[in-house]
């Protein structure tokens, strides 16, 4: 018979509700803690995991010794202060939302703790585990003969409601290019292969949430803007965020050029919020276009349709909880996704926020040190 593998989860909002729902189609897992503060949270992800029990602190849940490992989807700015908690009680495997800390100030902490840490902590980077996403990877550098450039373009919805609305505001958030991109930054790393040197950004904030108050206080978080970054390689990326499109067909599209040609992937937003009177959600595609013999081939790339309806993600919830259970389980070496990973992806997203605010040019050894 089969160890079950028992989880301790910290926050269950919207994502880590989501969370829930996956780690229930995994075999052999349990949900056994959570420790989430607003009651109406604690509420759905009861009905969610009918058997978890309920605690009111981190050291309540980390004194349980069913524990196998712990995933934290709690507000962005408590990442940094609750693995830090975690390292000082008990050294369990841990996969932590993105972004992985939300202060320049926090770089110093987290390289500690990475130092430090004797147990392995996953960073949650999901769009590296889209489908669609995924075949891009894997088919980039045959499709292009070797990527000179890379566009990412994301055309959304505005940021949803949290609790609290502790994202409406960047102190807490890190910013909306490390909270909403560091996914997209740290697929440039990924798909490039190279390090970052220089970011240039443009954005602002010109259409969501200006009517909105909070205790008193707008919203400053942007809503749209490019960033052009430069890699140690020679290859360049680009970014384009807009977070008032959510009209379009497809919310990501991604291409990588090279000599041999082009390759692209579509991938379609949250199918909950796909209009019932426009048909079946869009099916997501990649597109390959040679350069000779010219022809565009395009082809679907069908998700399955329980883990689209386990979240809005894709299905990669799914494949990035089946990775690190296997790393929890001993059936892996090390995270796909470190917290170097997530360090540099968040950097990136720094250097965006820092060049928009400066109007300038900024080098990431600025940041880096």
């Amino acid at each position: 018979m089969s160890k079950v593998t028992h989880y301790g989860i910290i926050g269950c909002g919207m994502m880590g509700q989501e969370h829930l729902q996956n780690i229930a189609l995994l075999p052999d897992t349990k949900v056994a803690a959570i420790f989430e503060p607003d009651a109406e949270m604690r509420a759905r992800s009861a009905r969610l995991a009918p058997d978890a029990v309920f605690v009111d602190s981190i050291a309540e849940l980390l004194a349980i010794d069913a524990l196998d490992c712990l995933m934290i989807a709690s507000p962005n700015f408590r990442h940094m202060e609750q693995l830090e908690e975690i390292a000082t009680t008990r050294a369990l495997p841990v996969l932590v939302e993105k972004p992985l800390f939300t202060d320049p100030a926090h770089v110093a902490r987290i390289q500690s703790f990475a130092e430090t840490y004797p147990a392995p902590v996953w960073v949650a980077m999901e769009y590296r585990y889209m489908p669609p996403i995924a075949a891009f990877l894997h088919n980039a550098a045959d499709a292009t003969g070797g990527i000179k450039m890379l566009t990412i373009r994301e055309h959304r919805f505005p940021f949803l409601e949290k609790v609290g609305d502790w994202n409406r505001f960047n102190h807490q958030t890190g910013g909306t290019f490390v909270e909403k991109c560091c996914h997209f930054f740290d697929l440039m790393r990924l798909t490039l292969q190279s390090e970052p040197v220089r970011v240039s950004a443009s954005g602002g904030q010109d259409v969501n949430h200006l009517d909105e108050s909070y205790n008193g206080a707008t919203p400053d978080i942007l809503d749209n803007g490019y960033v052009i970054v430069d890699f140690e390689n020679g290859t360049r990326a680009m970014l384009e965020l807009c977070m008032f499109a959510e009209g379009a067909e497809y919310q990501e599209e991604v291409s990588a050029v090279g000599p041999k040609g082009k390759i692209e992937a579509h991938v379609p937003g949250p199918g909950r919020f796909w209009p019932e009177h426009l048909g079946a959600a869009p099916v997501p595609k990649l597109i390959v276009s040679p350069r000779s013999p010219k022809g565009p081939e395009s082809r679907n790339i069908p998700v399955d349709p329980a883990l689209l309806a386990a979240g809005d993600h894709n299905g990669s919830t799914f494949y990035q909880h089946q990775k690190f259970l296997e790393l929890v389980r001993g059936e892996r070496d090390a995270p796909e996704v470190s917290l170097n990973d997530g360090k540099m992806a968040v950097l990136m997203g720094m250097a965006a926020q820092l060049s928009i605010a400066e109007h300038r040019v900024v080098e990431m050894s600025e940041l880096i040190g």
